[in-house]
């Protein structure tokens, strides 16, 4: 029976596993480029592209002066919660990128710096795994970023990650792959992976039988073996089909 369910969830989880498969970042061998790209004060380059400071410049010319960047982790696991974060970022960051795209050894680095700075502001917010059941998963992403947005002192101006703004009541700007684009944007993705990260590293060590630290609670082939095994625990997210499939085939 155990078998039987993980073989019926096993289409329905691809498509988080391919969004597990990391993009391969460019490398610029034109060394005269990259040291001018490095020296452009409003620019950082990242895999061969501009990481630029259009969008806050642009919203700096409008006259507002403390920018925040949002964003979220977190939405495709099966377990934990998701978490998001907010950022106003004062100056340039060499290799700041969108989370996804740095190893977990450079990302380490970066948050480090960006939580620790006394200049650099941010908020952290999140939403449970139980409150992702009740309200959904956009809904409760809307409601860490509103929460991440309420921790944050000072912001006058949001530029959050995605198609969607929360109910806020901050002028804001939703930007399509905006971790990739806005510096303030990545910095926030970066704060908010490892936030959740480190998070689920503690959620090891009170269900180790998952072996949430290391997939962090995404839908791998040892997590669904897992969840077959075990059943769901506390910080499953009961609503998603993986998850559902497996219980009702374990209570049926």
């Amino acid at each position: 029976m155990l078998q039987k369910c993980t073989q019926q969830t096993t289409k329905s989880n691809q498509k988080w596993q391919n969004l597990k498969k990391a993009k391969s970042q460019t490398k610029t061998t034109n060394r005269a480029l990259v040291k001018k790209r490095i020296c452009i004060a409003s620019h950082q380059t990242v895999g061969g592209f501009f990481l630029d400071w259009q969008y806050e410049n642009f919203v700096k010319e409008q006259g507002f002066t403390q920018i925040a960047g949002v964003d979220e982790a977190g939405r495709g696991p099966l377990a934990g919660p998701v978490v998001a974060a907010s950022c106003i970022l004062p100056f340039d960051i060499p290799g700041l990128n969108d989370s996804k795209k740095l190893t977990p050894k450079k990302r380490a680095e970066l948050y480090e710096l960006l939580t620790t700075h006394p200049d650099i502001q941010f908020g952290i917010g999140l939403c449970t795994a139980q409150e992702i059941d009740q309200i959904n998963i956009l809904q409760a992403s809307m409601l860490a970023m509103l929460r991440a947005i309420e921790n944050l002192d000072g912001a006058d101006y949001l530029l959050i990650d995605g198609n969607r703004l929360p109910s806020t009541l901050l002028p804001a700007q939703a930007i399509i792959k905006g971790d990739a684009k806005s510096p303030s944007i990545a910095a926030a993705s970066i704060i908010a992976k490892e936030t959740r990260d480190q998070m689920m590293l503690d959620y090891h060590q009170a269900y180790p039988q998952y072996n949430f630290g290391k997939h962090k609670g995404y839908p791998t082939k040892e997590h669904i073996s897992a969840l077959a095994t075990y059943g769901a625990c506390s910080i499953h997210r009961q609503s998603f089909a993986p998850v559902k499939a497996i219980m009702e085939c374990i209570s049926g």
